[in-house]
């Protein structure tokens, strides 16, 4: 280590002191702790989780379908599932970050079920850079838009998580975030109470495209939490495609 470099040491250990002691008063008064392991927030702009938690946080390597997104559980190349080859559905591709499961299920549920919207800036983050590297899913896209949530809904719970996220991902790719223009126009039971096709029937003809000349003729980008069966995405790309969009593309946090 040189000369310079042990001068910056000390001048920089006392900062860090001075910054530690800041905090005291504020952490006597108002003590933070990591909602997922417990631990003491104590770096600054930490903020609900800590940053060894966020630091867990891994895309999935696995092999998948280019077309669904389906995790494949044996190693290699990405190809066509079974149910693509088969039946194309509505959107072209779609692509999870990672499995549904372990942290960023966590992190999930506390971001859409305990109200910590906070979390949405983190997890498109890390949504944004999982994929950044899919650009035959990113290239041509000329729109951003939300999976809705029905009015109902969306006052029960005082927040639409994939708008959150959508907004954000809108932000750091520099297109547009078109709100309002997908609608849900059904309420209904929520997704996580059903299975399989109750699930299909659950979320049928749910929604629609309202002022169509703002998709007409685009490739749009569809942002949600999870995909599990694949219907809500299903659902909204057909109701984009009835509304003249050219073509529908998706992306989720995580695939169950």
């Amino acid at each position: 280590m040189s000369t310079e470099e042990r001068r910056n040491g000390r001048l920089k250990r006392p900062l860090r002191r001075l910054e530690i002691w800041s905090k005291i008063p504020e952490v006597l008064c108002f003590p933070a702790f990591c909602e997922l392991c417990g631990s003491f927030l104590d770096f600054p702009g930490d903020n609900i989780i800590c940053r060894k938690c966020w630091e867990k946080l891994r895309p999935a390597g696995d092999s998948f379908c280019p077309v669904c997104g389906r995790f494949f559980e044996s190693e290699g190349k990405s190809h066509l599932c079974l149910d693509c080859q088969e039946r194309r559905p509505p959107f072209t591709r779609h692509r999870s970050c990672a499995r549904y499961g372990g942290i960023l299920k966590d992190l999930i549920l506390l971001f859409k079920y305990r109200g910590f919207e906070g979390l949405g800036l983190g997890l498109a983050d890390f949504l944004c850079r999982s994929l950044a590297g899919e650009e035959d899913l990113w290239e041509g896209v000329e729109a951003v838009i939300p999976v809705p949530l029905h009015p109902k809904r969306l006052k029960e719970r005082g927040f639409n998580q994939a708008e959150i996220l959508a907004r954000q991902v809108a932000r750091r790719k520099g297109l547009p975030l078109l709100k309002r223009r997908l609608i849900r126009t059904r309420y209904s039971p929520p997704q996580t109470t059903l299975e399989g096709k109750e699930r299909e029937m659950n979320i049928r003809g749910a929604f629609k495209v309202r002022r169509r000349g703002d998709v007409r003729g685009k490739t749009v980008l569809l942002i949600d939490d999870v995909y599990t069966t694949g219907s809500t995405i299903r659902e909204c790309s057909l109701a984009l495609i009835e509304g003249e969009a050219e073509e529908v593309r998706a992306v989720t946090l995580a695939r169950a």
